[in-house]
């Protein structure tokens, strides 16, 4: 675990498939991960707007990759954003 990091060195180490945190969350457990950009099949959609737009691009999309959030509360949060507070923070831990 390496700690007192900046938002930059946070977002490499995302990039390099690693999970980060800041120390200044409150909720225990939380941290980020990126989920990479893949090639998603119309068969394997639950979401039926996600799998209609797969049938209609000939069975599959393209996802782009986004920045995920495991919640405090054990959920997962797809496209976490960054607040200005966490882009000026140095309180970045790379787990």
């Amino acid at each position: 675990m390496e700690t007192n990091k900046n938002f930059g060195e946070a977002l490499e180490a995302l990039k390099a498939g690693k999970r980060v945190c800041r120390n200044g969350w409150n909720g225990k457990g939380m941290f980020l991960w990126l989920k990479y950009p893949t090639t998603v099949k119309s068969e394997w959609c639950k979401d039926i707007t996600l799998k209609l737009i797969a049938e209609g691009n000939g069975g599959e999309v393209m996802a782009l990759g986004t920045i995920c959030m495991k919640t405090a509360d054990n959920k997962v949060l797809t496209g976490w954003l960054a607040s200005q507070t966490d882009m000026l923070s140095n309180d970045w831990i790379i787990l």
